[in-house]
């Protein structure tokens, strides 16, 4: 179980933002994905932060009581998100992910450069698959 590494399931093609877009604009990008989050990335790909719904989801009701929104991602984005490497084992991740808040992780290289995302959904399917395979594998000789 513990050969089993982020990299064989992480998402390549994560939404990402920039620091200097709007919210709104971020909440688009969200709403379309589908995602409940995504890396704050810099010119050269490095993560620099990590916006949720949740980060969104305060500064457009204050936007809403207010009529207006000034707000851009570094207002609102987590500024030292919690990123993983495409070597870690899944089973570290589903502790991590039981121990912390985030449902998507940053997976990065040794630079801190975004190589893709991974989520709760895909820690679940892993093991999932892992369990099965067990299963079924466990009573082909039976």
């Amino acid at each position: 179980m513990q050969s089993i590494k982020v990299a064989d399931y992480l998402n390549h093609r994560p939404v990402t933002f920039k620091q200097d877009m709007r919210v709104e604009s971020a909440v688009e990008k969200l709403l379309q994905s589908g995602q409940s989050g995504g890396p704050v990335i810099d010119e050269a790909r490095r993560v620099i932060g990590f916006l949720s719904e949740q980060d969104c989801l305060k500064k457009m009701l204050e936007a809403t009581y207010q009529n207006e929104s000034h707000s851009v991602v570094s207002d609102v984005m987590t500024k030292e998100p919690l990123c993983v490497k495409r070597e870690d084992s899944i089973v570290q991740m589903a502790d991590l992910m039981i121990c912390n808040k985030p449902k998507v992780y940053p997976v990065v290289d040794d630079e801190g450069r975004l190589l893709g995302v991974i989520s709760r959904a895909n820690v679940l399917l892993a093991l999932d698959k892992h369990l099965h395979d067990a299963y079924v594998s466990g009573h082909r000789y039976v």
